[in-house]
């Protein structure tokens, strides 16, 4: 009985220190699970039916190697991606790699804010409302929070994708056609192959690893917090991929068959919607889709500002008011509102989804050769990768570039 008074301080403790840690990774990867990620897969379930489902369980292992080394570089150096790459390379080769974020960060952007439109019109309610509420709610958000508000409100809006799990169960898939699609994949078929970079793309984005490594710095936390972390690196993978599946697998039930694809978000939610009722369904659909839409808004406009930072070399921190850092939140405004305009005047959300996944497969390359490099000679020799382990991320690294190079340039140029 003397050690109880002992044993509830070291328990409380332990459980603070994880629920101060416990964040961005399952930030970062309920982001990943964004409105290109719905329409993708959803496309995927449609045109391919199954084929495509056990890519995405596959895909677990990389994008949790991929994270958890932005994790080490992280919590181990206190410095942000591009931060490394200006120190170790150059400045001219940090604006390279700043300029490669934020390409990939503005597609994002327009396809969240795309999917948000379109999730809308399925309750009839104009783009434009839906913009400005938008860019207001973040805006605020942002401008009025710390790092730790705006995590709580994103992983709370994140949760949201559990409806993706409730259709999938109530779509009853046949498990016959389930193992017959996943054993035939048409690798020699360029809208096959054009699809599967889409779905690699949506998995592994550049602005990912630049948001989970740089949110560390921003929340304070250093090597001692590295092995809560990494689960919470792990279980966003998990999460997000179940979720990412459960689109599929719904897709192929109510969809499949579709062999010229989706035109649209009404398409999805009218189909989806007919799973458990019209009025019903869609609103589980809109739900799910809007939630990983938000998260994903928040931390690409984030990525981009803290990268554009670390590549001039000026420190970056949502605890800062804005008026004493009004080169991180005026870009972060403009990003936002560039963003809406460009979508308030119409674009193609179905073909601008899966663009901008097969844009991000081609840039995989890059991001992950300077990850590993980083990952092997800027971090300290404790925490240095190394070893069998360091061979494995090296080959999966290779394979997975390989592969989205050739998926990527066989689906666009229909080899």
């Amino acid at each position: 009985m003397s050690d109880l008074p002992a044993t509830a301080p070291a328990l409380r403790q332990r459980l603070t220190r994880m629920l101060a840690t416990v964040g961005p990774g399952l930030v970062v990867m309920m982001a990943d699970t964004e409105a290109g990620s719905v329409i993708t897969a959803a496309q995927s379930g449609a045109q391919w039916g199954y084929r495509l489902l056990l890519l995405q369980f596959l895909l677990v292992p990389l994008m949790f190697m991929a994270q958890e080394l932005t994790v080490r570089l992280g919590l181990c150096t206190g410095k942000g991606y591009v931060e490394l790459i200006r120190q170790r390379f150059g400045r001219v080769m940090a604006a390279i790699t700043a300029t490669v974020l934020l390409i990939s960060c503005f597609g994002a952007l327009l396809t969240q804010m795309s999917g948000l439109v379109g999730a809308g019109s399925l309750f009839a309610i104009p783009g434009w409302v839906i913009l400005l509420m938008l860019v207001v709610f973040i805006l605020g958000m942002v401008l009025t929070g710390s790092y730790r508000s705006v995590e709580r409100v994103t992983l709370a809006l994140g949760l949201f994708g559990l409806a993706f799990v409730a259709m999938a169960i109530k779509s009853r898939p046949d498990m016959s056609r389930l193992l017959h699609d996943i054993a035939r994949m048409p690798l020699d078929n360029p809208d096959y192959l054009y699809l599967m970079a889409a779905n690699l793309g949506t998995s592994v984005m550049p602005w990912t690893v630049f948001y989970q490594q740089s949110a560390l710095i921003d929340k304070g936390l250093d090597a001692t917090h590295l092995p809560i972390a990494r689960a919470d690196t792990l279980m966003g993978a998990v999460f997000c991929q179940v979720l990412t599946a459960a689109i599929v697998i719904a897709a192929a039930a109510t969809l499949g068959g579709h062999p010229a694809g989706l035109d649209s978000i009404a398409q999805i939610g009218e189909a989806f919607g007919a799973l458990i009722g019209p009025a019903w369904g869609k609103l589980v659909f809109a739900i799910g889709l809007a939630g990983g839409a938000l998260v994903a808004t928040i931390v690409v406009c984030l990525s981009a500002v803290w990268a554009v930072g670390e590549a001039l070399g000026v420190r970056h921190s949502l605890e800062q008011h804005p008026l004493d850092a009004p080169w991180f939140y005026g870009p972060f405004a403009l990003l936002l509102i560039g963003g809406a305009v460009l979508v308030g005047s119409g674009v193609n959300l179905i073909r601008l989804s899966i663009a901008v996944g097969v844009l991000n497969a081609l840039l995989i390359p890059l991001i992950l050769l300077f990850l590993f490099w980083l990952a092997y000679r800027a971090l300290p020799t404790e925490h240095r990768l190394r070893g069998r382990y360091a061979q494995v991320v090296a080959v999966i690294f290779t394979l997975t570039s390989a592969l989205g190079l050739y998926a990527g340039l066989g689906g666009a140029l229909g080899w």
